[in-house]
């Protein structure tokens, strides 16, 4: 699992919460709160006890808080039981530069079910030539799905990287999974959810 980037000062607290399926392909999902907000969600394929274990290696001052924004922790249920939702949870981007955090203010504006491209940000934050940066940008993204970069793709539709541990397979799944009613795993064919993602951006 990556290390995680800097974190914000002050005290810190984590809860591990279970993946996305039973069985399924993200195991838990770790939250790290600073005394501002979420300043990290992972998405991992590791179990409960493994994900607790890295973070009490990476973060070893961090307080174990199971009830750490509980109703954020319903929304996640809710969301991966086809819910249409968009999260309410304070964050804290305070280690991110202003660059990075002018495109992740731009992404969270993303509606559920809704893809753009990178340049798409980029013009929407007054640099359309900066695509580039924009991408990389949001591979510095510490709260996805908060801040949906997985619905950010390609010029011509392509999916392309993804900073979770399972990387594009996992982006694949959260479109999916925003593109239709129905839970879906990880072997579900894609086609269709692609050909959904290519009549939205030829609409934009």
């Amino acid at each position: 699992m990556l290390a995680l980037s800097r974190l914000p000062k002050g005290p810190i607290r984590y809860a591990v919460v279970p993946g996305f399926s039973k069985p399924g392909p993200h195991g838990s999902i770790a939250l790290i709160a600073s005394s501002v907000g979420l300043c990290h969600l992972r998405l991992t394929a590791r179990n409960i006890k493994e994900t607790r274990n890295w973070l009490a290696h990476e973060c070893p001052t961090a307080q174990h808080d199971p009830e750490l924004y509980p109703d954020f922790q319903q929304q996640l249920r809710d969301y991966v039981a086809g819910v249409k939702i968009r999260f309410d949870v304070p964050v804290d981007l305070s280690p991110l530069t202003a660059f990075q955090r002018s495109v992740l203010a731009a992404c969270a504006t993303i509606d559920y079910g809704q893809v753009v491209r990178y340049g798409d940000l980029a013009r929407q934050i007054g640099n359309p030539l900066a695509s580039r940066a924009v991408g990389a940008a949001l591979g510095k993204n510490p709260v996805p799905l908060v801040i949906p970069c997985h619905r950010v793709i390609g010029g011509q539709g392509q999916l392309v990287g993804f900073s979770a541990e399972q990387g594009i397979a996992l982006k694949r799944w959260l479109l999916d999974l925003e593109a239709t009613p129905q839970k879906l795993d990880m072997k579900t064919t894609h086609q269709k959810s692609a050909r959904r993602r290519k009549i939205l951006i030829q609409s934009q």
